[in-house]
């Protein structure tokens, strides 16, 4: 806290001058008439000679404060640039290359990667001085040992606070950075204004080799009480509570239980919807709608709207179709003999005729056999799965399947009312014209995951929407949350189906967001916690998952086939995720050019990752959180209080702002203004 207490103790600013801490003393003159408004607005004073001169004092101050992070000291000789894992010297031949790049406004900007992202210059070459020192002093108000700060911290982390802060400010000043504790939505309202401040952030992410995904993050601040409430109320259907036409063998999974009806509970970094009627969802969907057309304006092809499907219609319909999707799969397991894929066992026609044995020849078991569907390689699909999407199918009527002892025909689904299967066209509806509008305008569409009762007909959906729309490119990603037990199986799965029926594959790799509220669920409703039982156990299951991507994709290279059929997004904050992926990318042959694999982090966090990445020639991605700011707060908050156990690394980025804004103030770079020339990939 010597920093904080030195700065906290000084009456004036540095309007003028600044002096930089060289063996010659050479004082670097710097003049801006609103500097001193500008920090004082955030509480930040600096000591200053009658002369205006950077004091000694806070310099000091800064040295003390390195050596507490474990930095070295300043010093007028030593070198600010951070060395890479291999060995010093190509570091040097590095910093020279960007000297040289920087002096010739011609040439694109591509930068050696430091892997061990301990280079404070590139992780915040984009920031202004003045954002460094705004970003470090929210860190250590919401993060410093001492308790002096603990009110200071309750205080910031009030949701009227954060209104009140950042209402006061013009959109453009949204996108600071936000160390992704304090963090600042961009507004996406109807004015010009706003509009045009959008995309001037996405320009100037894009000049230092960064792309954005904008994520629509508003929530309504609900009670526990209302949200549980409007869940149960949009959870059954009103022909009964059973999803499942025979209880005895409905699957509790799939069951609505009250006291996991908020899906808040102990979840923190996903935002959550909960229904309300049709007309929410449609201007949820007119939303992601002028979303893409944010991107659009900005990232010339390579932009990424994320969407969550639980905003475009009722959870209920999920539900049942999540259940009728897994009943589906114990069939074909009882079929396959085993609890192995279907896909594994390459299951034909053939065998499901001898395994429905003397019923095969009832006039309705037939009728079922006509409509059974299969891929090239004649591996059968139960059902037309095409039909979830299509808009004149009638689910209740498509998901019936022969008894294989009586051979009468059961639902694998309730009947579903009219109006509720009018509900679930409707969903699909607003899917296909966001996929269909992202498609004509070049943008690319990530539907998020979410908790494990709704996840079968999510990925299902999503799977048979890359069937009809990537057919020439990846416009559609699902995502994998690696903390599941099944993710390795379930992602082979789909790439084979990709393979099979002849579409581009899209995966967005994450460790996941439910992993709390998944165990309690499981425990309390009896049933096998889906979960990996360590954090060591995710770690490799998205290890395993990631290098099998990897390996397919090397397949297509080395075949001649457009290796862009599988892109992949390593959606991580992990340092050693990140460098695994790098590493086995280097190892298998995937160079970054190749446009296959991306990394993606959330605004404000890690900017020590992406950036450098970005810079270094690597396809780089921030989600920014977008929405009226009074209406994003509630997610923000939770994503405050999430962002708390995440120790180690706000120790590190404290550490690399301290180095950068030291460095910049003994240069005089107090006014430093971002200027970016890299091209993203």
């Amino acid at each position: 806290m010597a920093f904080l207490r030195t700065v906290s103790r000084c009456n004036s600013l540095v309007p003028r001058k600044v002096s930089s801490p060289s063996s010659t003393g050479t004082n670097g003159c710097l003049s801006h008439s609103r500097s001193e408004q500008f920090l004082r607005q955030y509480g930040i004073h600096a000591a200053s000679n009658h002369r205006g001169q950077l004091s000694s004092a806070l310099l000091a101050a800064l040295n003390h404060r390195l050596t507490l992070e474990g930095h070295p000291s300043l010093d007028g000789t030593r070198r600010w640039r951070s060395t890479t894992v291999a060995a010093p010297s190509p570091v040097s031949t590095g910093a020279r290359q960007r000297q040289q790049q920087d002096n010739n406004p011609s040439t694109p900007q591509r930068d050696p990667l430091d892997v061990s992202f301990n280079d404070p210059h590139a992780a915040f070459k984009s920031k202004t001085t003045f954002e460094l020192i705004r970003a470090y002093f929210v860190l250590v108000l919401m993060f410093g040992d001492s308790h002096e700060v603990c009110g200071l911290t309750f205080f910031l982390n009030l949701p009227q606070v954060h209104y009140t802060f950042v209402k006061e400010y013009p959109p453009a000043v949204y996108f600071w950075h936000t160390v992704g504790v304090f963090p600042m939505p961009v507004t996406m309202g109807p004015t010009k204004h706003e509009k045009q401040g959008t995309r001037t952030e996405q320009a100037l992410l894009r000049s230092f080799g960064v792309k954005p995904i904008l994520d629509y993050s508003v929530e309504e601040d609900l009670s526990q009480e209302e949200a549980e409430k409007r869940e149960v109320e949009a959870s059954v259907s009103s022909a009964g509570t059973n999803l499942s036409e025979d209880s005895a063998d409905s699957l509790p999974q799939y069951s609505v239980d009250k006291t996991f009806a908020d899906r808040r509970y102990k979840v923190q970094s996903a935002r959550t919807y909960f229904y309300l009627n049709e007309a929410t969802c449609e201007r949820n969907m007119e939303t992601f709608l002028e979303c893409l057309d944010a991107v659009k304006g900005a990232t010339f092809g390579t932009g990424i709207t994320a969407i969550k499907l639980t905003a475009l219609g009722r959870p209920q319909l999920l539900l049942q179709v999540s259940e009728v999707i897994m009943q589906a799969r114990r069939y074909m397991m009882d079929l396959a003999g085993s609890t192995g894929n279907i896909l594994t066992h390459h299951k034909t026609i053939q065998d499901l005729e001898r395994y429905l044995g003397n019923v095969s020849d009832k006039a309705e078991v037939k009728q079922f056999l006509e409509k059974v569907t299969s891929d090239k390689d004649g591996i059968l699909h139960l059902f037309p799965w095409t039909g979830i999407i299509n808009e004149d199918c009638q689910l209740s009527e498509t998901f019936r399947v022969p008894d294989p002892v009586t051979g009468q025909m059961r639902r694998l689904i309730s009947k579903i009312p009219p109006k509720e299967e009018e509900m679930f066209r409707n969903m699909i509806r607003r899917l296909n014209t966001i996929v269909k509008t992202a498609q004509d305008l070049d943008v690319r569409i990530m539907i998020d995951a979410e908790q494990t009762y709704f996840q079968p007909a999510i990925s299902r959906i999503t799977l048979e929407m890359m069937r009809k729309y990537n057919t020439e490119k990846a416009i559609v990603f699902n995502t994998y949350q690696c903390y599941l037990k099944d993710t390795y199986k379930e992602v082979c799965t789909d790439l084979e189906q990709a393979k099979r029926q002849n579409f581009y594959f899209g995966a967005k790799l994450v460790r996941g967001a439910y992993i709390e509220q998944e165990r309690a669920r499981a425990a309390a409703l009896g049933y096998e916690d889906p979960t990996n039982p360590s954090f060591e156990a995710t770690t490799e299951m998205y290890h395993k998952t990631l290098t099998e991507c990897l390996r397919r994709i090397r397949i297509l290279k080395d075949a001649n086939i457009d290796p862009k059929k599988i892109a992949i997004m390593v959606a991580s904050h992990n340092e050693d995720t990140v460098r695994f992926a790098i590493e086995k990318m280097q190892e298998i042959g995937i160079h970054p050019e190749d446009k296959v694999i991306c990394f993606g982090q959330l605004l404000g966090m890690c900017d020590y990752i992406t950036f450098p990445l970005g810079q270094a020639g690597y396809s780089a991605y921030k989600y920014i959180p977008y929405g009226p700011v009074n209406e994003v707060l509630p997610y923000l908050s939770r994503r405050a209080q999430e962002n708390k156990g995440v120790l180690q690394k706000i120790k590190k980025e404290k550490r690399l702002l301290l180095s950068e804004i030291t460095k910049r103030l003994a240069k005089g770079q107090l006014f430093y203004k971002p200027k970016g020339k890299y091209v993203p990939i």
